[in-house]
């Protein structure tokens, strides 16, 4: 999976834009961070709790928690991982961010 891949997926969820911060490819929802690029080959979603936690059990060649990144509701993903399980975790993201938006 590419960055464009990402970018392509994410704009077919309702509300998701595209942005560069800091020169780095950024996506969120209703203004609410969704997924950014990371280290090179890896991208920042913004997820915690009992979804991180399942996702990178069940994924753990896909997902991970830096240690900057534990105290932060955030998984990192590694783009050459599994693209369906990397598709979910965007989904499931942009999901929380509406969710937190518009309380629905």
């Amino acid at each position: 999976m590419t960055l464009d891949d990402v970018d392509d997926y994410l704009r077919t969820l309702d509300g998701v834009g595209a942005r560069r911060t800091g020169g780095r490819r950024s996506w969120h929802v209703d203004g609410l961070l969704v997924a950014r690029a990371d280290a090179p080959g890896t991208l920042l979603v913004r997820l915690g709790g009992r979804d991180r936690e399942a996702l990178v059990t069940a994924e753990p060649d896909t997902f991970g928690v830096p240690p900057r990144w534990e105290a932060h509701a955030k998984v990192q993903a590694d783009l050459a991982g599994d693209a369906d399980a990397i598709r979910r975790a965007l989904r499931l993201a942009w999901e929380q961010q509406r969710t937190a938006r518009t309380g629905s």
